[in-house]
């Protein structure tokens, strides 16, 4: 079975598990409209790429893990959204959250899938009581404070931000617990891991900067110039366009050079570079300055 279809039908799966008839109607498919169809998967789809790169000797586990973060990054992006945030009218090309549920729906869909991201480790068969607690507070410091996704969009209501600190907690944050996640569940140590899913959040939310500055809303599918409009932090303002390029791929090359010694070390360092390839807006494509 493909990454992408381990990823999608282990997410109809959490979400069948959770959408019975006692559900309120509009919250299950507030959850489901948030969920699918999704958008490249590629946190969930690094986590699977590192389990691999480790042996992946427990599919149950490391899906579970994919699984979970993926559900606490949909969680997210209904969160930043909000009114009170962002106040996005489109999300993956279609209204955002609370413009198709209103915003009350919005709050409770976010909050139901950070439990569902808990609910469906706890669920996963055979995973050891050891590798589960790791499993659980990985997601959980990803997820709240002091550097999670939660103090992540915390930083966006205070006077000053620090970029760096910034993107670490509301990007990177997942992408770190991607990385770490992926290896413990294969029963490698996490925190070896943890500097690949920094620098690559990081790269990531770069990128993003990019395409917000160069892209236009039917490009990303998402609404274009908000960090100019919303005042927030962006690191190709900041740096300028060029600037922000010689970042990414400072980052990934980082990314590349921080894999441990692995047995499929080489082939993860070449999807990383393929991937990152990728991230930029076709009209700024160019070959990065990075050495599998």
């Amino acid at each position: 079975m493909d990454t992408h279809t381990r990823i999608e039908r282990a997410l109809v799966s959490a979400l069948e598990g959770v959408s019975q008839q006692d559900c309120p109607g509009g919250l299950r498919a507030a959850v489901h409209y948030a969920v699918f169809p999704g958008g490249a998967r590629i946190r969930p789809r690094l986590c699977l790429q590192v389990a691999r790169a480790c042996g992946d000797p427990d599919p149950a586990a490391s899906t579970a893990a994919a699984v979970g973060i993926e559900l606490l990054h949909c969680a997210s992006l209904v969160h930043d959204d909000l009114p009170c945030f962002d106040n996005a009218s489109l999300r993956r090309g279609k209204a955002s959250v609370h413009r198709a549920f209103g915003e009350p729906l919005a709050v409770l869909t976010g909050d139901a899938l950070i439990v569902l991201a808990f609910d469906v480790l706890t669920d996963a068969a055979d995973i050891s009581p050891r590798r589960l607690r790791t499993l659980i507070k990985t997601l959980a410091r990803a997820t709240g404070m002091p550097g999670g996704i939660v103090a992540g969009q915390a930083w966006e209501c205070e006077s000053q931000i620090d970029l760096s600190r910034y993107q670490r907690a509301k990007t990177g944050a997942l992408f770190a617990a991607a990385t770490a996640a992926g290896a413990a569940a294969a029963g490698a140590e996490p925190s070896q891991w943890t500097l690949l899913g920094e620098s690559l959040g990081e790269a990531f939310q770069v990128a993003d900067d990019i395409r917000d500055v160069a892209d236009t809303s039917a490009q990303m599918g998402k609404d274009a110039a908000q960090d100019a409009t919303l005042g927030r932090p962006n690191a190709a303002l900041q740096l300028g366009l060029d600037g922000a390029l010689n970042r990414l791929d400072d980052l990934i090359s980082a990314a590349v050079e921080s894999i441990p010694t692995c047995v499929g070390g080489r082939q993860l360092r070449k999807q990383i570079i393929s991937e990152a390839a990728r991230l930029l807006p076709p009209s700024l494509a160019r070959p990065m300055r990075v050495v599998a």
